[in-house]
């Protein structure tokens, strides 16, 4: 049985239908999968654990800025202490930051396509 639910959207049977499939050909579970790394944080060594797709965003993230990971998240530790006094997740930071890269490229995206038409 279906039926209508606000803008379209249809629930059948408890289960919405919805317009952008998060499993989308070509998905990856692996992405999903939770990976340790030994990691030396402003000179502490330490493990994160973090799932496959932040640590290719890390690693990209890293690339653009010339430097290791690990450079990478000793800045990310080292400001969030400096700026905020700290943060009792870590790992949520961390996924948090790759999360805000990515939309701050998609949104340069969108801006250079609206400027082209």
């Amino acid at each position: 049985m279906s039926r209508g639910v606000g803008k379209g959207v249809m629930e059948t049977c408890g289960f919405h239908k919805i317009k952008i499939d998060p499993f989308d050909k070509g998905f990856d579970m692996g992405m999903a999968k939770p990976l340790s790394r030994s990691v030396r944080l402003n000179g502490f060594s330490t493990c994160l654990r973090l799932e496959q797709i932040y640590w290719n965003i890390l690693t990209e993230i890293a690339r653009i800025n010339t430097c290791s990971v690990s450079a990478l998240l000793s800045y990310v530790d080292r400001e969030v202490h400096l700026r905020y006094g700290g943060v009792k997740n870590f790992s949520g930071l961390v996924r948090v930051v790759c999360v805000v890269h990515v939309l701050k490229d998609r949104a340069a995206l969108t801006s250079a396509d609206t400027l082209v038409q």
